[in-house]
């Protein structure tokens, strides 16, 4: 399995699990990262750090650190 961060640039995933715990894991589900969900990547900055996805309709960037706690198939 591999996490949201190692995706390149124009990929679709579907979101499989959260990790985490408590209020991070929160967060994020709270930005509509849930189980079953479809992401693309739209851009990853020049050292990674953030992440441009697109979710539901919009789009939202993210910090790598969050971009692990998403494993993707």
């Amino acid at each position: 399995m591999r996490t949201l961060k190692e995706i390149p640039c124009g990929e679709t995933v579907k979101v499989a699990k959260l990790t985490g715990e408590g209020a991070v894991k929160r967060r994020i589900m709270d930005m509509g990262i849930t189980r079953g969900i479809d992401v693309f990547v739209r851009k990853v900055a020049p050292l990674g750090d953030p992440v441009e996805v697109t979710v539901r309709g919009y789009e939202l960037s993210l910090r790598k650190a969050d971009a692990e706690m998403i494993i993707v198939e």
